[in-house]
């Protein structure tokens, strides 16, 4: 695999701070049943990067100590990590909303029966990705089969009461790009991903995200392979918009990766970039640490959540 980092150190990126600290972001490993060509995790089936319990302690040590109101789990597949049922239970009884970024097909795999029904049980919001609703897109992106067994997982949650109003029950939808290009207008593709997805197949959601490729890890390693790297980074750069930069995700998230170490962001932790100033730091040295007005790690990959509409866990800014 082609590595991205030496592309992306030079940046003219302006300097950014931290805002409040609102939300922790967990990659609870890079184990996940799919290997999807827009990853920038580079998950898998053969990963073997799981976040031991211990750790997941200093999680829940953190979010009881700290105003953290959000816990975002990632991975992989973050269902996967043995502990993922016992972080969800302990943080919602801290009074923490937990966002699961699940792949849909993972409620359909062996060994994860009533997963959908305990995620309902603890109202945790449910961010999935599905970058297209026709099954041939996805299918080219995510692997041979992926678009069947995501609908059905769609239908599990709606069965539920996920995506339908008033259930309090949120599930979101993800698009990603399939290429080179930048997201379309969220508005205007979350209607017509409502319109199709419910007279295809009969299923809500509540909101879409459109969140930009970043070229960084697999999608990296690609864009280089195929001569498209530098097109793509300019294109980011002539895309970048000013009024994107107070938004972004950043200023109020700390990311920490499977062993407990603590990034700027999730692509950060991806380019093995630490906070400023320090190698690495583990977030057990920061349960009594003040962030805000801390300065922010950057290279041009930050270029990426600021290029038009803007981009960031959450979707466009």
């Amino acid at each position: 695999m082609h590595d991205c980092r030496p592309l992306l150190e030079k940046t003219d990126f302006p300097g950014i701070r931290r805002g409040k600290l609102t939300t922790l972001q967990v990659n609870l490993g890079y184990l996940c049943n799919q290997t999807c060509v827009h990853c920038h995790v580079d998950a898998g089936p053969r990963r073997t990067e799981i976040m031991r319990r211990e750790t997941v302690d200093t999680i829940l040590e953190f979010l009881r100590v700290s105003d953290v109101k959000t816990l975002d789990l990632t991975g992989g597949a973050p269902e996967m990590n043995p502990h993922f049922r016992y972080l969800v239970s302990e943080a919602s009884m801290l009074g923490v909303q937990v966002i699961d970024r699940c792949n849909l097909t993972i409620l359909s795999e062996d060994g994860y029966e009533g997963l959908a029904e305990f995620l309902a049980e603890h109202k945790v919001e449910v961010s999935a990705s599905l970058p297209c609703y026709l099954g041939e897109n996805v299918d080219a992106q995510r692997g041979k089969g992926v678009f069947s067994a995501s609908i059905e997982g769609i239908k599990k949650l709606n069965a539920l009461g996920y995506g339908v109003e008033g259930s309090g029950l949120l599930l979101n939808l993800v698009y990603n790009p399939t290429g080179t290009s930048l997201p379309p207008s969220q508005a205007e593709l979350q209607l017509a991903y409502k319109k199709e997805l419910k007279e295809r197949f009969d299923i809500t959601f509540n909101q879409l995200f459109t969140i930009t490729n970043m070229p960084i890890k697999r999608f990296g390693s690609w864009l280089i392979s195929k001569g498209e790297f530098e097109p793509y980074m300019q294109q980011l750069k002539d895309n970048f918009q000013t009024s994107n930069v107070d938004g972004v995700m950043c200023r109020s998230l700390l990311s920490i990766d499977w062993q407990g170490y603590v990034y700027d962001c999730d692509f950060n932790q991806m380019l093995d970039l630490p906070l400023p100033s320090k190698e690495q730091t583990h977030l057990s040295e920061l349960l009594e640490v003040e962030m805000e007005g801390a300065p922010i790690a950057i290279m041009d990959h930050c270029y990426g959540c600021t290029a038009g509409q803007g981009s960031s866990c959450g979707g466009a800014l």
